[in-house]
């Protein structure tokens, strides 16, 4: 089955270059101009990834990732200005699992489109082993339906927040860097950009806490990275 991306930007030189590449890379690619479009865009076509603009008309790009994650966890990657750390910082907290800066290089982007594209497709094969892990606090997760619970309350969490706990989980006790988690969960050295694991472990561990503070069982290395306390 063919793979299928949507692009969402108002720039047509921007989405016209994005959609040659994508469709040269046999992907099938569907184009949004702004987000009210693109939200009628993913009703009807059901993309596989979102490649979205932040600076946008109507309805910009971080108001699309707000509206989308009330009930779809399709990976995003977002497309920024590059002076604007402030996009890339609230795209991230609001869910997106990527962002590429423009101007930007074609070849990088479509290393981080298969980079996020693998880790969902290596996420949804291993939620089929059936397995329940349970860690500190009552956690307790599903890898088969993706479920996170602290005793009987359910912990709503991204693709990549579920992703990014399985692997504290898997390796309780032991000192993660940035880096490491960068490879794992994101599945690329990320630059040495450490704002995408801040962000989703500071977003990850304000979930744990909203149910529990002793579910909260991720700490903060200094300097390092972050791990899972045991048990």
């Amino acid at each position: 089955m063919t793979t299928k991306i949507l692009v969402v930007d108002d720039e047509k030189a921007v989405s016209d270059l994005l959609a040659y590449n994508l469709r040269k890379a046999k992907y099938e690619v569907f184009v949004a101009a702004d987000g009210g479009e693109a939200m009628r865009q993913i009703q009807a076509s059901k993309p596989d990834l979102i490649l979205l603009d932040v600076m946008m008309p109507q309805m910009d790009g971080l108001d699309v990732v707000r509206e989308l994650r009330k009930t779809s966890e399709t990976p995003v990657i977002m497309i920024t200005a590059r002076g604007e750390e402030v996009d890339r910082v609230v795209g991230l907290e609001l869910g997106a699992d990527d962002y590429v800066c423009k101007p930007f290089s074609v070849r990088e982007l479509m290393s981080r489109i298969k980079a996020v594209l693998r880790r969902t497709q290596s996420s949804e094969k291993e939620g089929q082993t059936n397995k329940i892990l349970t860690g500190p606090g009552g956690l307790q997760i599903d890898t088969e339906s993706r479920q996170v619970l602290i005793g009987e309350d359910l912990v709503s969490l991204t693709r990549l927040e579920f992703d990014v706990l399985i692997i504290l989980l898997q390796n309780s006790g032991r000192v993660l860097t940035r880096e490491q988690l960068l490879e794992t969960a994101w599945g690329y050295d990320f630059a040495g950009e450490p704002r995408a694991v801040d962000s989703t472990m500071k977003r990850l561990r304000a979930k744990l806490r909203d149910v529990s503070t002793e579910a909260d069982c991720i700490e903060a290395v200094r300097g390092v990275g972050y791990r899972m306390l045991k048990s």
